[in-house]
């Protein structure tokens, strides 16, 4: 949660003349290198940053599944949420698909410690307290999150942890937390390299696996840095439930005879980001993230409304894709059938908990202002996962050829679509071609032959 400012736009006006990009290939190297990458499968699908800082203390060895409270609730949560929030992940089947951690954000606690400089909390909406919360999400085979911040006070003007890490370690790990998600507000202007690893250790001392989940809003660049420190860190700005104009950092008004770009270096809800421009502020990470540490894009917006059917379907394709976080973030207790169908979807669930831990990522673009977009990542077994995404205003013809995923161009492979959950019949050579409708995703696992295979 980011206190945000209104941006100053840019009117600009253009001429009738809309001008298309040139399918390309998208850089993976860092953006600051501006050196043309090699094509082969290792550098296009490079994780050469992964391992050097990571944090082992046993979780995270496949990305965090679960619920969070904030999305949907805000700060109108109470234990009965919580508890009627559990029973409905056991019972629509979510929990059996690996969404474990029930998670508490903020506005859980009294606006004061107590006299001892103890967190408490708030007797109001928690009267039975977070350890009896704790048993009963435990007895249901789950696990509890609880959230505080790396300040002197959470977003909500809560109690923060800054300068309390070890108190409020030791009581999350007496109340039977499992999961802590750690923020930045009110953070004194302390950079977060000094702030956020006294809690890590703290945790650590507790002698209770607790998973560390850093909600830096990546103004510091986590990724450089968190590895050592925690299991997951926030790469962006909170994510809000909208889509938007993203391919070119616009939002274009069309008129018959111009074409008026409304533009903004960051516009979006004040301390949020639209749902496309999140997934493309946190690919550029992808090379720092494996088994034990994510790259965190925020929470997921499926079903709460803001976007249509096929938008949340491009949103859960690309999170899972990405490996992202996958934690639910609308009211599962009332939630439509299209939307579980969406959230319940195993082979793309799969796709988010393979072993092998690489973050797929946008490799090729195309289109006006690059709204054709494929991205990819290899998968275990010597297959790969490709997501064309149109992110454009119509249907469009999406193309991927082997050379953008790294495979030779005599390299047959057996597609298999993740939505529709069907083999396509028989082999593409060369290139793979689908037409997927506007802000749609379409998602496969490629498998190449063994030619290939035993080349690697």
């Amino acid at each position: 949660m980011v206190n945000g400012s209104v941006n100053l736009l840019l009117f600009l006006y253009l001429s009738a003349i809309s001008v298309p990009i040139a399918g390309r290939v998208v850089p993976l190297l860092e953006p600051s290198d501006k050196s043309t990458p090699s094509r082969s499968f290792s550098s296009i699908f490079d994780n050469s940053k992964y391992g050097i800082l990571q944090l082992n203390n046993g979780l995270a060895r496949t990305p965090q599944m679960g619920w969070n409270s904030w999305n949907f609730f805000a700060c109108n949560i109470n234990e009965t949420v919580i508890k009627e929030t559990a029973d409905a992940l056991v019972s629509t089947g979510l929990a059996d698909l690996g969404y474990v951690y029930v998670n508490i954000d903020d506005c859980w606690s009294s606006i004061k410690r107590d006299s001892k400089g103890q967190l408490v909390p708030d007797p109001n909406t928690f009267p039975s307290g977070i350890k009896a919360l704790a048993d009963y999400v435990h007895a249901k085979g789950l696990k509890l999150g609880i959230y505080s911040d790396a300040g002197i006070f959470t977003c909500q003007l809560r109690p923060g942890s800054l300068y309390h890490e070890n108190d409020d370690a030791e009581l999350f790990a007496s109340w039977g937390v499992d999961y802590l998600k750690y923020d930045n507000c009110y953070n004194l202007d302390i950079r977060p390299q000094k702030r956020y690893p006294p809690m890590c250790d703290a945790l650590n001392a507790t002698g209770r696996t607790i998973f560390y989940s850093l909600c830096e809003w990546g103004v510091d660049d986590p990724a450089l840095w968190a590895g050592k420190v925690g299991n997951s860190w926030r790469t962006t700005d909170d994510i809000n439930d909208s889509w938007a104009s993203f391919s070119s950092g616009g939002i274009y008004v069309h008129s018959p005879f111009k074409i008026f770009i409304i533009w903004s270096m960051n516009l979006s809800i004040a301390g949020s980001e639209h749902m496309t421009t999140i997934a493309d502020l946190n690919d550029k990470w992808a090379a720092y993230a494996g088994p034990g540490g994510w790259n965190d894009p925020d929470m997921l917006e499926v079903g709460n409304g803001g976007m249509t059917l096929e938008e949340y379907r491009g949103h859960f394709s690309i999170w899972a894709l990405m490996k992202a976080p996958l934690l639910i973030g609308c009211d599962v207790r009332n939630m439509t059938a299209e939307t579980l169908e969406i959230i319940s979807n195993k082979e793309v669930i799969d796709i988010n908990q393979d072993s092998l831990g690489i973050q797929g990522r946008k490799v090729h673009v195309s289109g006006k202002y690059g709204c054709q977009q494929v991205w990819a990542g290899p998968l275990s077994g010597h297959r790969l996962v490709v997501a064309l995404w149109n992110r454009c205003s119509k249907a469009a013809t999406i193309t991927v050829g082997w050379e953008v995923i790294g495979l030779e161009s005599t390299v047959d492979v057996s597609i298999r679509d993740l939505w529709k959950h069907e083999d396509l019949s028989g082999k593409a050579v060369g290139s793979f071609v689908s037409q997927v409708a506007a802000h749609d995703c379409e998602m496969y696992i490629f498998t190449p032959g063994s030619a290939f295979q035993s080349a690697i």
